[in-house]
C-alpha cells in the first residue's frame, strides 16, 4: 500500500455509478482513477499500478471475467467485482476468474469500503510474512501448533475439518467458491462433490458457532460458496 492514499482503479462505464464512488472513496481516504472501457483499464491498470480494482463486469468492449482473468494473470492488486449481474453463475465465474470479491448493484458504500478494507489487508499481508495465529473473536486458530480453541477451550476437529477452517481463515473475509474450498481440502477430483462442504461446514458450526443454527462467524454465499467473517 502507498504511504498516502490507496489508489484504486475503477473500470465502470456507468457515469452515474462512476459519480457516486468519486465522491464516497475520496471522502473515505482513496485516490481514484477511471476508466470506462476494458480496453483502458487493461492500460490503466499496467501504468498507475493501482493497489485495487473494483470491476464492473457488462463493459461495452468486452467481458470483464476475461479482464479479470488477463488482470490476474500478471498482477496481484486484489479485484473486487461490483457488476448488476447477480446470477449465482456469473459470480462463481468472476470469482473462479481470479476476483477476489463481488458485489451486486445496488450496494451500500460501507459494505464495499468494509470489503475493500479487507481486500487491501489481505494484499498487506501477503507481501510479508502470514501471522501463524488467527483470531475470530473467541475462536483462535494457530497454523503452527494446527490448534483450534473456542474461548480458551481447545476444540477437535477432524483433519478435513481442520483443512478446510484453515484454508476458510487465511482467506477471512473473502468469499470462496465450493470449487475452490473441495480442490483445496479434498483434491482436484472432488470439484462437484459439494455435498461434502455441506456436511463440513454443519460440523463446523456445531463445533465453533455460538448458535449454529445462526452462524456469525462461517457464512453461506447462496450458490457460490462460503465467506468467513474477520472480526470488527
Amino acid at each position: 500500500m502507498s504511504t498516502n492514499r490507496p489508489r484504486v482503479l475503477l473500470i465502470e462505464d456507468e457515469p452515474q455509478m462512476r459519480r457516486f464512488l468519486r465522491a464516497s472513496l475520496d471522502g473515505n481516504g482513496f485516490e481514484l482513477i477511471e476508466a470506462s472501457t476494458a480496453a483502458e483499464g487493461r492500460s490503466m491498470a499496467a501504468s498507475y499500478a493501482p493497489e485495487l480494482v473494483l470491476l464492473d463486469l457488462g463493459l461495452p468492449d468486452g467481458d470483464g471475467v476475461s479482464l479479470a482473468r488477463e488482470l490476474r494473470g500478471w498482477a496481484r492488486m486484489p479485484i473486487i467485482v461490483i457488476s448488476a449481474q447477480g446470477r449465482e453463475a456469473n459470480k462463481v465465474e468472476a470469482l473462479d476468474a481470479g476476483a477476489d470479491d463481488y458485489l451486486t448493484k445496488p450496494f451500500g458504500v460501507n459494505e464495499l469500503l468494509a470489503r475493500m478494507r479487507v481486500a487491501l489487508r489481505h494484499a498487506a499481508a501477503a507481501g510479508g510474512t502470514p501471522s501463524p495465529v488467527f483470531d475470530f473473536g473467541d475462536v483462535r486458530l494457530d497454523l503452527q501448533k494446527r490448534l483450534v480453541s473456542r474461548a480458551g477451550a481447545e476444540v477437535h476437529l477432524t483433519p478435513n475439518e481442520y483443512r478446510l477452517f484453515a484454508v476458510l481463515a487465511q482467506h477471512a473475509g473473502k468469499v470462496l467458491t465450493h470449487s475452490h474450498l473441495l480442490k483445496e481440502v479434498w483434491g482436484p477430483g472432488c470439484s462437484q462433490q459439494t455435498h461434502y462442504l455441506r456436511v463440513y461446514m454443519a460440523q463446523l458450526r456445531q463445533k465453533l458457532e455460538a448458535d449454529p443454527a445462526r452462524p456469525k462467524l462461517l457464512l453461506t454465499e447462496p450458490g457460490v460458496g462460503y465467506r468467513l467473517k474477520e472480526p470488527a
